[in-house]
């Protein structure tokens, strides 16, 4: 079979191989991470906000509240997490720096009063919220994961500068005891699944910094053991972790959610039941709105949906990957990979346990469940993304370029060309 004449052949080996070349032209284009960041996390709120409506109707109407009352909810904190996203992206690096301090010790300071009888209040087990008045409540772990990122990532940055980090007391303190004191006020709570979350950070913070295999795999180690410990004496954590790949709700309905989160899955086949059309929402899969909302999505949506929500978590992570790859700026480097350690290692944590590959931790997939207290910081993580993204040297030039030839002029050259248009304007246009 010939090729029709005036036509580029696109089928046999060329085809494939063209298709890849211009693929991987498209990934290395400069502003490629900065559209990814920007669309990716955009879609995932979206998204997340039509499941969070669809998902939490029934319990609303269980608990006496109108149907979109948890909806409305997350519709207030999408706004406001979009405001801080936007504030993010316009502060300049050194602003940034500024507010890491700040905002180590607030969440500090707001961990501590969770203790505090009468300010401190239990959800399902766990004292680890306050309460705002009203139906708000406040969730300061939260924003320690970000107070721990851009922290973690000036003070690693600052080592960096004076070339301290090669000495191990150096890259351990204060950054190893601030984050066990993170860490150990989480745990006062109970919060087994924030305090996961925040130790993957750490380990994204030590591996970028280049931390030795060997303190590493200490470190590493360590964690392990004091984890180990803390499940190995909790009867409730150890069902958990039992609950792993289960498939019946055995004794005292333990696994209950676990199974039912599979059998959400199972019933969605590859397009779903429809959107709104889920049954395990009705009384029977608990938290389906929040840590379960991906099982949801799953039945409602199908395998499509659960996989594109997956494609954009994959793109999320590859971005903030590419971004603390190819900046020159440690602190940039290390807040691009402690965000991007954060959001991909919750949203495996919530996959994972939702697929039954590992326990339910009890933490919400990020800018997708139900939670004012998580969008928010997680909001403006990602505006950290999207300017540092935005401001690498060539992505600059491209963003700049795409700007009217009269924008890119200098400020005077602006200047003096508003005045000469306005004298050469006839008398009556003035």
């Amino acid at each position: 079979m010939t090729a029709l004449p005036g036509k580029p052949r696109t089928v046999g080996p060329a085809g494939p191989r063209a298709f890849y070349t211009r693929l991987k032209r498209a990934w290395d284009r400069p502003l490629t991470a900065y559209y990814i960041v920007l669309g990716g996390s955009l879609l995932i709120t979206v998204l997340g906000l039509v499941m969070v409506y669809s998902a939490s109707q029934i319990k609303a109407l269980q608990s006496g509240l109108a149907p979109s009352y948890f909806f409305r909810k997350q519709l207030l904190a999408a706004v406001l997490g979009g405001g801080l996203m936007v504030l993010a992206t316009k502060l300049p690096v050194r602003a940034h720096r500024a507010l890491a301090y700040p905002l180590m010790a607030g969440s500090v300071f707001l961990m501590c009063l969770v203790q505090v009888p009468g300010i401190g209040v239990a959800v399902n087990g766990n004292q680890n919220w306050i309460s705002l008045g009203g139906p708000f409540q406040l969730q300061p772990s939260e924003f320690g994961k970000l107070a721990l990122v851009l922290w973690g990532a000036d003070l690693l940055a600052r080592k960096q500068e004076r070339r301290l980090l090669a000495q191990w007391k150096h890259l351990l303190v204060p950054l190893i005891p601030a984050a066990f004191l993170l860490l150990g006020l989480i745990m006062l709570g109970g919060d087994m699944g924030t305090a996961i979350i925040l130790t993957a950070i750490l380990f994204g913070l030590l591996w970028l910094a280049g931390a030795p295999t060997r303190l590493f795999v200490g470190v590493l180690a360590a964690a392990g053991a004091i984890g180990a410990l803390l499940i190995k004496t909790s009867a409730n954590r150890m069902s958990r972790l039992a609950c792993i790949g289960a498939t019946d709700p055995g004794p005292g309905d333990q696994c209950w959610q676990a199974v039912h989160g599979i059998y959400a899955l199972a019933s969605g086949g590859f397009f779903g039941s429809g959107l709104g059309a889920s049954m395990e929402k009705w009384g029977e899969l608990p938290e389906p709105h929040t840590d379960f909302i991906f099982a949801i999505t799953g039945e409602e949506l199908g395998l499509a949906g659960t996989l594109s929500v997956l494609a954009l978590f994959a793109a999320l992570g590859y971005a903030g990957i590419r971004v603390a790859g190819r900046t020159e700026d440690p602190f940039v480097r290390y807040a691009a990979g402690g965000v991007t350690t954060w959001i991909t290692a919750q949203a495996v944590v919530n996959i994972g346990a939702v697929l039954g590959l590992l326990p339910i931790a009890g933490v919400p997939l990020p800018l997708f469940s139900y939670g004012g207290s998580a969008l928010l910081p997680t909001m403006f993580a990602v505006g950290l993304l999207i300017a540092f993204a935005r401001d690498e040297p060539a992505a600059r030039a491209a963003l700049a370029m795409r700007q009217p030839v009269f924008a890119r002029m200098p400020a005077g050259v602006r200047r003096k060309t508003m005045r000469r248009r306005v004298k050469k304007r006839p008398s009556g246009e003035r």
